[in-house]
Protein backbone atom coordinates (compact mmCIF):
# COMPACT_ATOMS: atom_id res chain seq x y z
CA UNK A 1 0.00 0.00 0.00
CA UNK A 2 1.26 3.31 -1.33
CA UNK A 3 0.48 6.12 1.12
CA UNK A 4 2.17 9.20 2.79
CA UNK A 5 1.28 10.14 6.36
CA UNK A 6 3.00 13.39 8.25
CA UNK A 7 1.91 15.41 11.41
CA UNK A 8 -0.26 18.28 10.90
CA UNK A 9 -1.73 21.11 13.19
CA UNK A 10 -5.20 21.72 12.82
CA UNK A 11 -7.04 24.99 15.11
CA UNK A 12 -10.55 25.54 16.04
CA UNK A 13 -12.71 28.74 15.31
CA UNK A 14 -16.19 28.94 16.12
CA UNK A 15 -18.64 30.54 14.14
CA UNK A 16 -22.58 31.63 14.90
CA UNK A 17 -24.54 28.28 13.01
CA UNK A 18 -26.32 30.20 10.24
CA UNK A 19 -25.83 30.19 6.35
CA UNK A 20 -22.57 31.84 4.89
CA UNK A 21 -20.86 31.09 8.25
CA UNK A 22 -18.30 28.21 7.12
CA UNK A 23 -17.95 30.79 3.27
CA UNK A 24 -17.26 33.66 5.19
CA UNK A 25 -13.77 32.21 6.90
CA UNK A 26 -13.40 30.26 3.57
CA UNK A 27 -13.22 33.30 1.72
CA UNK A 28 -11.26 35.16 4.54
CA UNK A 29 -9.07 32.27 4.79
CA UNK A 30 -8.14 32.04 0.64
CA UNK A 31 -7.74 35.87 0.71
CA UNK A 32 -4.98 35.67 3.30
CA UNK A 33 -3.40 33.21 1.07
CA UNK A 34 -3.91 30.42 3.61
CA UNK A 35 -3.68 26.90 2.28
CA UNK A 36 -5.67 24.02 4.03
CA UNK A 37 -5.17 20.39 3.70
CA UNK A 38 -8.41 19.21 6.01
CA UNK A 39 -11.52 21.52 6.66
CA UNK A 40 -14.17 20.23 9.19
CA UNK A 41 -17.70 21.63 10.52
CA UNK A 42 -19.36 20.17 13.37
CA UNK A 43 -22.10 21.73 15.38
CA UNK A 44 -21.94 22.39 18.98
CA UNK A 45 -24.58 23.34 20.35
CA UNK A 46 -28.13 24.96 18.88
CA UNK A 47 -26.84 28.04 17.63
CA UNK A 48 -22.93 27.89 17.08
CA UNK A 49 -20.73 25.90 14.73
CA UNK A 50 -16.78 24.41 15.27
CA UNK A 51 -14.88 25.29 12.53
CA UNK A 52 -11.75 22.47 12.41
CA UNK A 53 -8.89 23.97 10.10
CA UNK A 54 -5.97 22.12 8.80
CA UNK A 55 -3.87 24.71 7.52
CA UNK A 56 -0.30 23.90 5.61
CA UNK A 57 1.50 26.36 6.74
CA UNK A 58 0.07 26.63 10.83
CA UNK A 59 2.87 29.84 11.27
CA UNK A 60 1.38 31.86 8.18
CA UNK A 61 -1.92 31.56 9.76
CA UNK A 62 -0.82 32.05 13.44
CA UNK A 63 1.05 35.00 11.96
CA UNK A 64 -2.33 36.45 9.94
CA UNK A 65 -4.80 35.65 12.49
CA UNK A 66 -2.83 37.94 14.64
CA UNK A 67 -3.01 40.79 12.08
CA UNK A 68 -6.83 40.38 11.66
CA UNK A 69 -7.61 39.74 15.15
CA UNK A 70 -9.24 36.12 14.41
CA UNK A 71 -9.26 33.96 17.95
CA UNK A 72 -7.91 30.61 17.27
CA UNK A 73 -7.81 28.12 19.80
CA UNK A 74 -4.67 25.82 18.61
CA UNK A 75 -2.55 24.74 17.58
CA UNK A 76 -3.50 21.10 18.30
CA UNK A 77 -1.72 17.87 16.65
CA UNK A 78 -2.82 15.39 14.19
CA UNK A 79 -1.90 13.12 11.92
CA UNK A 80 -2.50 12.82 7.89
CA UNK A 81 -2.97 10.36 6.05
CA UNK A 82 -3.44 10.64 2.36
CA UNK A 83 -2.47 7.29 -0.53
CA UNK A 84 -3.81 4.76 -2.56
CA UNK A 85 -7.50 3.67 -1.20
CA UNK A 86 -6.92 -0.04 -1.29
CA UNK A 87 -8.71 -3.09 1.19
CA UNK A 88 -6.64 -2.77 4.66
CA UNK A 89 -5.32 0.87 4.02
CA UNK A 90 -6.92 1.93 7.46
CA UNK A 91 -6.38 -1.26 9.02
CA UNK A 92 -2.93 -1.44 8.75
CA UNK A 93 -2.63 2.64 10.38
CA UNK A 94 -5.03 1.47 12.90
CA UNK A 95 -2.91 -1.72 13.84
CA UNK A 96 0.31 0.20 14.12
CA UNK A 97 -1.55 2.59 16.21
CA UNK A 98 -2.81 -0.25 18.81
CA UNK A 99 0.52 -2.24 18.90
CA UNK A 100 2.09 0.92 20.52
CA UNK A 101 -0.83 0.87 22.79
CA UNK A 102 -2.09 4.20 21.11
CA UNK A 103 -5.67 5.48 21.18
CA UNK A 104 -7.05 7.10 18.13
CA UNK A 105 -10.18 8.78 19.88
CA UNK A 106 -11.30 10.80 16.71
CA UNK A 107 -10.70 10.15 13.21
CA UNK A 108 -12.46 10.54 9.62
CA UNK A 109 -11.65 9.93 6.15
CA UNK A 110 -13.03 10.22 2.76
CA UNK A 111 -11.72 8.69 -0.66
CA UNK A 112 -11.66 10.99 -3.83
CA UNK A 113 -13.42 8.28 -5.78
CA UNK A 114 -10.56 8.02 -8.11
CA UNK A 115 -8.51 5.40 -6.05
CA UNK A 116 -7.34 7.77 -3.48
CA UNK A 117 -8.03 8.87 0.10
CA UNK A 118 -7.34 10.66 3.06
CA UNK A 119 -7.58 10.22 6.44
CA UNK A 120 -7.34 12.53 9.52
CA UNK A 121 -6.43 10.74 12.86
CA UNK A 122 -6.98 12.52 16.13
CA UNK A 123 -4.56 11.08 19.59
CA UNK A 124 -4.53 12.91 22.56
CA UNK A 125 -1.25 14.87 23.07
CA UNK A 126 0.06 13.18 25.80
CA UNK A 127 0.63 9.79 23.21
CA UNK A 128 1.43 11.51 20.33
CA UNK A 129 5.28 11.18 20.10
CA UNK A 130 4.14 7.43 20.54
CA UNK A 131 2.19 7.86 17.61
CA UNK A 132 4.55 9.81 15.57
CA UNK A 133 7.23 6.89 16.34
CA UNK A 134 4.80 3.98 15.63
CA UNK A 135 4.20 5.35 12.02
CA UNK A 136 7.66 6.61 11.67
CA UNK A 137 7.06 9.76 11.32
Amino acid sequence: MTHKIRKVEYFYYTVKDQPGSSYDLLTQLSGLGINLVAFVAVPTGPANTQLTIFPDDSLMLISEAKKTGMSLDGPHPAILVQGDDELGALQEIHNKLFMANVNVYASMGVTDGKGGFGYIVYVRPDRFDQAVQALDL
